[in-house]
């Protein structure tokens, strides 16, 4: 099984394993003057709670399977002009938060409105001020962009190795 599949079969088990709960409780209980929707209610519930059971004993199988094959599946990407190789959740991370502060901490550095000309000083003469950037824009503005769509290119390289990469299961 492909990681793509498995995350698919989880969504479905988990779409399943809601409407499950939904029966429960539609049906877990009536009162004595109703007539029972099934014919043994009681053993339909039990047998409901045991399938429930089951199907997240196999969302769990899978999820573990998955996390174990994205511990060692190495992916390279390209960043800008670099060849970055991390394991799959090493990406995961990157791409859940990791790369957004990144981005956030490059675009802290600019000019804090600060503007550059002439000053008068406190003996009453005119001097020119200008701004001491400790960053160098370039570079600022290079990382902004390479931060902006790291995202974008890990979830694409992502997709193409959930497709092609074998569920490691025990």
């Amino acid at each position: 099984m492909k990681i793509i599949e498995g995350l698919k079969q989880i969504k479905d088990l988990q779409k399943k394993a809601e409407d499950i709960r939904q029966k429960i409780a539609a049906h877990c209980v009536r009162m004595d003057y109703e007539t029972p929707v099934y014919a043994n209610q009681g053993e339909q519930i039990k047998e409901w709670l045991q399938a429930h059971s089951d199907l997240l004993k196999e969302i769990l199988r899978l999820r573990i399977a998955i996390q174990s094959t994205n511990l060692v599946t190495v992916v390279t990407i390209e960043l800008g002009k670099t060849k970055v190789t991390k394991t799959v959740a090493e990406w995961i991370h990157r791409r859940r938060d990791l790369a957004d502060s990144e981005l956030s901490v490059w675009k802290m550095l600019h000019d804090r409105g600060l503007k550059e000309g002439f000053i008068q000083t406190s003996a009453g003469e005119k001097k020119e001020a200008r701004i001491v950037r400790y960053y160098d824009p370039k570079e600022r503005d290079n990382k902004i962009s390479l931060f902006d769509s790291e995202p974008t290119i890990v979830d694409s390289k992502l997709e193409i190795v959930n497709a092609v990469t074998d569920l490691i299961e025990e």
